[in-house]
């Protein structure tokens, strides 16, 4: 049911085909900038909830979620479809009943996010990584992929060049950051990063502070000092390798994949 102005609120709902069409069509109409709110209390529903966002998640992910498509929108409107569909996903992914587990691996046996690469890399770990939010495991995959999208150099050293950052492909990029955003409810992911960059007129120290990285003078520590939840700041994660400085993640920033974007 919903509320008066019109958001989704819990309620004990009937497993039936009507009750499951009227969640569904309340979650449809539910704006956009509401709708991973709505989600997360469908969520806590009844079976019917979960019925009606496998529904939505079926519809949504076919009209509206890809790396490569919408190229041209603004990267704002990607991170929200993102976060919209990875909040209906990861909420079937916790659910972990018999028909919510049978749905994902017959529809989405990969994930909601297509897993495209120039370099070959599979991201099939990292995307169970990040659906299982095992968030600092996926971290310190994310580096390995990158060191493997890379080149046998990166992968030996385990860390990256800032000058073969200038190089990484785009499309294994949209994947990384795609991932991030769709099991993060957006609030992880290069992109984010990027955008607070810009946000502060591309001042390190500010940017530093804002995602968590430095407080006052003092460099978070790793691993300890980190937050690897949701309740980290907004673009605390992935960390860029960021212990080599800031020429890594200034390259990442500074891609030219996100001027196509």
């Amino acid at each position: 049911m919903a509320d008066s102005t019109g958001n989704l609120i819990a309620a004990p709902l009937s497993d039936d085909a009507e009750a499951i069409e009227s969640l569904y069509l309340k979650l449809k109409a539910t704006p956009a900038k509401n709708q991973v709110q709505a989600i997360q209390t469908l969520a806590t529903a009844d079976e019917a909830g979960l019925a009606a966002l496998m529904r939505f998640l079926v519809d949504y992910q076919l009209s509206a979620v890809s790396t490569s498509e919408n190229a041209s929108a603004p990267m704002a409107e990607n991170t929200l479809s993102l976060a919209i569909v990875g909040t209906a996903y990861q909420a079937l992914y916790r659910a972990d009943s018999p028909a919510t587990t049978a749905f994902l691996q017959t529809q989405f046996p990969q994930g909601v996010v297509p897993l495209h690469s120039d370099a070959g890399v599979d991201y099939a770990p990292l995307q169970k990584l990040l659906a299982e939010q095992k968030f600092q495991s996926a971290d310190q995959l994310t580096l390995q992929k990158m060191c493997e999208a890379v080149g046998t150099a990166a992968v030996q050293r385990k860390w990256l060049y800032f000058t073969e950052v200038d190089q990484f492909p785009a499309t294994d990029l949209y994947t990384l950051n795609a991932l991030w955003l769709a099991h993060s409810e957006g609030k992880f992911g290069f992109s984010v990063q990027r955008e607070l960059w810009l946000s502060v007129g591309k001042n390190w120290d500010q940017l530093w502070s804002k995602i968590g990285w430095r407080t006052g003078n003092a460099w978070t520590r790793y691993p300890q000092e980190f937050t690897w939840d949701l309740t980290a700041p907004k673009g605390h994660l992935p960390l860029s390798n960021q212990l080599r400085g800031v020429r890594v993640i200034a390259s990442l920033l500074a891609h030219p994949a996100w001027s196509k974007r």
